[in-house]
């Protein structure tokens, strides 16, 4: 891969963080209505979250809602997001982003939560599947 079109490719998915990032912030913004902030928190919720629709190991569909409903989902939740208010809020988060990476401890304890919760379904389940029934031999 030419040494040219890799950084281009960076740059994109550096833009690309900025801009989910900064949808977050208009979710917190207060002049931001109510159903935009719906949309925007489900979209980056699953930008920032390791579960995908389609899982990352299936051939070629694995990434194709990184590489399209990611996106898609950006634009239109930009388009529901007040000018003034999306202004302010890429600003925030091209500030933060040359500070470094912003962290989020909360988000992380959720999907960590999400992740436990997902496990001991599991191991419940697996417990009962595999448990022998009384009487039967």
């Amino acid at each position: 891969m030419p040494l040219r079109t890799l950084e281009n490719l960076k740059r994109r998915a550096r833009s690309l963080k900025a801009e989910t990032f900064a949808l977050y912030l208009a979710a917190r913004h207060p002049e931001t209505p109510w159903y935009a902030k719906l949309l925007v928190a489900a979209i980056v919720a699953y930008a920032f979250s390791p579960i995908d629709l389609i899982p990352d190991f299936v051939p070629v569909l694995g990434y194709l809602d990184d590489l399209v409903l990611i996106p898609i989902g950006i634009a239109v939740a930009i388009r529901m997001v007040p000018p003034l208010v999306w202004a302010e809020c890429r600003e925030q988060a091209r500030e933060a982003m040359s500070n470094g990476k912003p962290v989020s401890r909360s988000a992380a304890t959720v999907i960590i939560l999400i992740w436990v919760a997902l496990a001991a379904l599991c191991a419940v389940w697996a417990y009962q599947a595999f448990l022998p029934t009384p009487g039967l031999r």
